[in-house]
């Protein structure tokens, strides 16, 4: 046990200590007298003294000292005492025993041994080991707090360090923290690592530096454990950019857990919501603790486990023992409830699964406890088996809950029972008719054809009839009808023993009995009882006749898709050939369509479909397809088909680690994986002929997707001489095809049927021939040690890389539309790109979903997958543009988001965004001018622009102005032959323009000169530029003056002599066009607004333009190059804390609102 460091003096010399291990900076040693077989004289003494002491004055057996090198001076860190010679020394922790000393060796050795080569100076080789394990003694303290009470004062006080070094806002929910080192090079920072619901931090404080890390979830490419030179054990985060390392934690597997589950989570909220549906307890993500994810990984375990619905909520996992009839003995495991079920797993793997659906169970009792029978239950089955359970902690509340849940799956589904059944046969689905026979009774396998099978309905019977087995194949009907009465026979004797209902026992005996093939006659009932679709389709009476009522007829985008799929779902079978099986085949897949929209119809279902109507009637091969695409392949069959590349994914990691050869052969793997989609999506069935890829979906329903994993790893290694040969991918396909289109079933009673995805062609030299079943046993016996814990750690972790591919994909996409338009260089444009995404997902962190915000939907096209509000936009633009105009920044983000909403929706787009930036940085000054003068007319200017409402009543603007100006120097220019100039130029200009923006009122000019204004504000030539302004602005009054009277029917020519006949004379005190607007207009100062003046003033871009153009100084300010580099750098560091301050602003008005 760790101390709290402390100096302890200590004046006894005697030599009390026997030196066990050592290295060269560490020394376990053990007191003397403690674990000796006689010892000597001081042994003894040494053992009679600690014996006879006090408990609490009694000194630990072992202790581990830190050597320093060059230090005379040994400081225990584990517990102990001084060496001789040594005044000080450090108390750290305690070792009652060898073993529990021999961890806290262990764990210096892995983690700190290497890492104190890296310091050059002894005293901070003290320091650094004294502060670890300063920090360990916190961890410890923490966690044994937070087990005791839900809000320990330790974590209350991180939770205040984390506020004040990161500055969240408050939604930003803090889950965990741990100590731990984070790697810089070769040197490791010792600090605090917090995980929250949106990110991942690290604070450290170490020798006067301060570093600060902070890295989004939704950035994380890659998490996993590795190790480095120095350490055996770290995780690595992997982003974009970089990779960091952290090590030296305490408990390092709880640390990884939780991270794989808060990024798991995080990015399938963020960008996978298409296909994911939160636990209820994780739906408000301000809300999430530790427990909570600890929680959901224990229900997604179990749920993989058992391939149990998504909506079964684990409710508690106990110790038990199960009586086992078949070992006559009980059971050692674990006892698992939910909602609707009641599950056993043994201990040891494959021994021993039990699952009782609740609306199979009908009664839960207490039994005598006794000696034997410790804390007994009974719980008792329709089908008159009872299963008892032993030694089960809490027993009473146990019952009660299960019995109250138990009372509600009654209520909500009573259990309707065919009459018609044998009475051992009380499962309702047992009535089904058989694939061989039509009267085939589940209960005594009988083999007798039914005389009147063909008065039953066909719709409601499976789609392969006898007949369809009595044509002849490579063996004898004889031999073959032996073969299936042979594995009847074995089907019988193990129903029997185990148990024939969907409660049976599950051992490795019915696993070699899958892997044999299951019989023709029992396959689909076998399929619905290890899918447990057998439950739902008792617990749905007429559920698919209403489906299949209301989905009919409907004419939309998926029954297109459906129809155009119909005719190639295994068109070299009879069945599908006539208009019934198509017919039924469209039924199953509309309904399925209409039952889960989300999924609707993927390709690849209408093969799997079709399989399961050969086998099965038409409403059970619903919910065996339900079964497999909700929970049996999860996420396979949406738009995006992130459960099979993931599981692709998986698959690539499988084959490196078993067959290295191999995959150090194949370079790209991922090659390789493309070729194996087509495995996973149709379970083999379009690539391998029909009679043997049934066999492979036997197996499938009975152990899950890993079946299809190592039948894939078989494929690989019995095709891994040719593959290694192959010269390329096509090469490589070939031979994968053709060695699967030669894998036979030599059991299988029917005809061999051919795979109609075959690649091979006759002129090439014959391909051996495969036994399906020997290539299922190999499959089990070199690859079937993978577990579903396994299985579903890896899916996690390759899930991140998949999202984080898509997304890559998408910005990928998103840049290659968008480069060719614009001048940002492509690595600024990369950067602009993640500052927009970081923009919207800030929101979706930290704010509640707005309307016109909705949430990433990547079912969208590339380009629509992420856009922004005003709000959002605002904050970009005042961090990127190069137009900041101090106050008025805010309402010119406002007219500009206006200007590029075209239609309408309240959102824009990357590309929007990035065009009107590229004007901004790169445009040429016709362009910037022409975007400012869109800015200051409607849609971008409106009434009610909080901006716009210049005080009118007393202008700002002074439209009598002279056409002469005086220069420093005494001369003057005269333009009134440059203004008639200009609008003869621009009167020809118009009818090249393509399309004529609307003439500028008075009003909007007045907000186009205050936003110039506002844009000079702190320029260093910001004089010159207003004293060029106020020249231009007198120029464009003139011209809208020269407009307004020309339209009370004036001519220009007219209009340009009453212009210079009423010019005063020149005056420098008139250069000024903008006045106090609070001061009163003097009586000798011309009106405003002539009241002889009849039409209305206006301006054009073209008068604008041309009128700028006139000044240099601005000209050189609108052609100056702009750098975006120092912008975006600076937005990349103060993103995140301008959106912290408008929130903290926001938030202040309800502070003050709820103060009294």
């Amino acid at each position: 046990m760790w101390l709290k460091p402390e100096e302890v003096l200590l004046k006894n010399a005697l030599k009390l200590w026997v030196t066990q291990k050592s290295n060269c900076y560490f020394i376990l040693q053990r007191r003397r007298g403690h674990g000796e077989g006689g010892g000597r004289l001081t042994g003894r003494l040494v053992g009679a003294l600690d014996a006879v002491l006090d408990s609490n004055a009694r000194v630990a057996p072992f202790r581990i000292l830190l050597q320093v090198p060059g230090s005379q001076v040994y400081s225990p860190i584990a517990c102990g005492e001084l060496l001789s010679g040594s005044d000080v020394y450090w108390a750290v922790a305690t070792g009652a025993t060898l073993e529990e000393i021999d961890q806290h060796w262990d764990w210096l050795e892995q983690n700190l041994l290497h890492t104190l080569s890296v310091f050059d100076n002894k005293d901070d080789i003290a320091s650094f080991v004294k502060g670890k394990v300063k920090a360990l003694i916190a961890e410890e303290t923490s966690s044994r707090l937070a087990e005791q009470e839900e809000e320990p004062e330790k974590f209350r006080e991180a939770l205040v360090k984390f506020e004040a070094r990161f500055n969240f806002p408050e939604a930003e929910k803090l889950i965990t923290y741990y100590s731990c080192c984070c790697w810089k090079g070769r040197v490791p920072r010792q600090g605090w690592l917090y995980l929250s619901i949106n990110h991942l931090c690290f604070y450290s404080f170490f020798l006067g530096k301060e570093l600060k890390l902070v890295v989004p979830w939704v950035d994380v490419q890659r998490l996993e454990r590795t190790s480095n030179v120095f350490l055996t054990d770290t995780i690595r985060i992997t982003t974009q950019n970089k990779e960091r390392d952290f090590s030296m934690f305490l408990n390092l597997d709880e640390v990884f857990k939780i991270m794989e589950q808060l990024a798991d989570v995080t990015l399938r909220r963020l960008l996978d919501n298409e296909g994911f549906d939160l636990d209820p307890g994780l739906q408000e993500p301000s809300q999430i603790t530790k427990r909570d994810l600890e929680a959901r990984a224990q229900n997604e375990f179990f749920r993989a486990f058992f391939r149990l619905p998504r909506r079964e909520k684990l409710h508690a996992v106990l110790d038990c023992s199960l009586w086992t009839p078949f070992s006559r003995c009980h059971t050692a495991g674990q006892m698992f409830t939910s909602d609707s079920y009641i599950c056993f797993a043994s201990k040891e793997a494959g021994c021993c699964k039990v699952i009782l659906p609740l609306r199979e169970v009908v009664s839960i009792e207490k039994m005598e406890d006794t000696s034997l029978l410790p804390n007994p239950i009974i719980v008792s089955i329709r089908s008159k088996m009872a299963f008892q359970f032993i030694e089960l902690r809490d027993r009473d509340s146990l019952v009660e809950g299960l019995l109250a849940r138990l009372k509600l799956v009654h209520a909500d589904h009573p259990v309707h029972y065919d009459t018609t059944l044998d009475e051992e046969l009380t499962s309702p689905v047992f009535h089904s008719t058989s694939l061989c026979s039509g009267n085939h009774r589940f209960g005594g396998l009988e083999m007798v054809s039914s005389q009147n099978s063909e008065d039953r309905e066909k719709e409601t019977s499976p789609l392969m009839h006898p007949e369809a087995f009595r044509q002849s194949g490579s063996q004898s009907p004889d031999s073959r009808t032996s073969r299936e009465q042979i594995k009847v026979s074995l089907w019988n004797d193990h129903f029997a023993e185990y148990g024939r209902t969907v409660c049976m026992f599950r051992t490795e005996k019915i696993r070699k009995l899958v892997a044999m093939g299951i019989p023709e006659s029992l396959r689909g009932r076998l399929w619905l009882l290890f899918s447990d679709a057998v439950t739902d389709l008792a617990a749905h009476p007429g559920y698919y006749g209403n489906l299949v009522e209301e989905s009919m007829g409907k004419c939309c985008l998926v029954t297109e898709e459906i129809e155009r799929d119909l005719h190639r779902s295994l068109p070299e079978h009879p069945a599908f050939q006539n208009e019934t099986g198509i017919a039924a085949l469209r039924r199953v897949l509309t309904a399925y369509a209409h039952r889960n929209p989300k999924i609707g119809y993927c390709q690849s279902m209408n093969i799997l479909t079709s399989v399961l109507l050969l086998y099965a009637k038409e409403e059970e091969a619903f919910w065996l397809l339900v079964a497999v695409c909700e929970r049996m392949l999860p996420d396979y069959f949406n738009h995006r088909v992130i459960g099979a590349q993931v599981d692709q994914s998986v698959f690539e990691e499988l084959i490196r680690e078993q067959l290295p050869e191999l995959a150090e052969h194949m370079h790209d793997l991922s090659a390789l994986a493309s070729i194996s989609l087509s495995w996973f999506l149709t379970l083999f069935l379009s690539i391998m002929p029909l009679e043997s890829a049934v066999n492979v979906v036997d197996c499938f329903f009975y152990d899950g997707i890993k079946a299809i994993f190592q039948l894939g790893l078989a494929v690989l290694e019995a095709t891994a001489e040719d593959l290694c040969s192959s010269k390329d991918d096509s090469q490589a396909l070939m031979v994968l095809s053709r060695f699967l289109d030669h894998v036979k079933n030599e059991d299988s009673p029917g005809p061999p049927i051919g795979s109609h995805h075959a690649f091979f062609s006759d002129d090439q030299e014959p391909c051996p021939v495969t036994d399906i079943a020997d290539l299922i046993r190999d499959s089990y016996e070199k690859f079937g040690d993978q577990s579903v814990a396994q299985i579903e750690r890896m899916r996690c972790r390759h899930r991140i890389r998949v999202l984080q591919g898509h997304e890559d994909t998408t910005k990928q996409n998103v840049l290659r539309v968008v480069i060719p338009e614009v001048s940002v260089l492509p690595e600024d444009l990369e950067e602009l790109y993640d500052l927009f995404k970081r923009e919207h997902m800030m929101s979706c962190y930290w704010e509640q979903p707005r309307p016109m915000a909705p949430r990433h939907d990547p079912s969208r096209p590339y380009a629509e997958q992420y856009r922004i509000d005003a709000q959002q936009f605002a904050r970009l633009f005042q961090l990127v543009s190069p137009w900041t105009c101090g106050a008025h920044t805010e309402i010119l983000a406002e007219r500009t988001f206006r200007l590029l909403d075209e239609n309408m929706d309240h959102l824009i787009e990357f590309k929007a965004f990035v065009s009107c930036l590229d004007i901004m940085y790169n445009g040429e000054m016709n362009e910037k001018i022409k975007l400012l003068y869109r800015l200051h007319i409607p849609p971008a200017l409106t009434e009610n622009d909080r901006d716009s409402q210049s005080p009118l009543k007393s202008p700002l603007l002074s439209t009598s102005r002279p056409l002469v100006f005086g220069k420093s120097n005494g001369d003057t220019i005269d333009y009134q032959k440059q203004l008639k100039q200009m609008i003869k130029d621009l009167a020809k200009e118009k009818d090249k323009t393509e399309k004529e923006l609307p003439k500028m009122s008075q009003r909007e000019f007045i907000q186009f000169c205050k936003t110039l204004y506002s844009m000079f504000h702190e320029d260093p030539e910001e004089n010159d530029l207003y004293q060029a302004i106020a020249t231009v602005t007198t120029l464009l009054l003139q011209i809208g003056e020269v407009g307004q009277r020309g339209s009370s029917g004036s001519s220009s020519q007219e209009g340009g002599e009453e212009l210079q006949a009423s010019a005063p004379s020149p005056s420098s005190e008139q250069d000024l066009v903008f006045a106090d607007s609070d001061a009163g207009q003097s009586p000798q100062e011309p009106q405003a607004f002539p009241e002889e003046a009849q039409g209305d003033w206006t301006v054009s871009l073209e008068h604008i333009l041309a009128s700028l153009l006139t000044e240099q100084s601005l000209v050189n300010f609108f052609e100056k190059p702009l750098d975006i580099k120092s912008k975006l750098e600076n937005a990349k560091l103060n993103q995140y804390s301008l959106k912290t301050c408008e929130m903290s602003r926001q938030s202040q008005p309800e502070l003050k609102l709820s103060s009294p």
